[in-house]
């Protein structure tokens, strides 16, 4: 994919081949949910709505890093590595780490919906 965003460019220039593949992916599950839109910065890419739903934190050379604030902590699943308070508020960063297009399951589409659906 050829980005027009010099932000995107700048964003997605040492990344490695794979990684883009992931974020693409990532972003068309997003587009088939709902209309979204991302916004790169220089540490990392913001999906939102209305207002901001999603984070890619870190793209590595055979992952990428996502993150799903949530108003409530969801320990019961299989998806999330890591689940930490946003300190200072009633926030609770969802961490998964996406290896393959495959990680992109039902149980982590139903993660993603709840995310947009809170950025509307």
């Amino acid at each position: 994919m050829e980005y027009e965003d010099q932000l995107l460019k700048e964003f997605m220039a040492k990344k490695s081949a794979h990684a883009i593949i992931l974020f693409e992916e990532l972003n068309e599950a997003f587009q088939q949910i709902g209309k979204i839109s991302f916004h790169p910065a220089k540490t990392m890419i913001a999906f939102s709505a209305r207002i901001n739903f999603a984070y890619v934190i870190q793209m590595g050379k055979d992952f990428i890093d996502v993150v799903f604030p949530f108003k409530e902590v969801y320990e019961d699943n299989l998806c999330f590595r890591k689940i930490k308070q946003v300190p200072g508020s009633n926030d609770y960063n969802h961490h998964i780490r996406i290896y393959a297009k495959e990680d992109l399951n039902e149980e982590v589409r139903m993660y993603m919906k709840k995310a947009y659906e809170n950025g509307l």
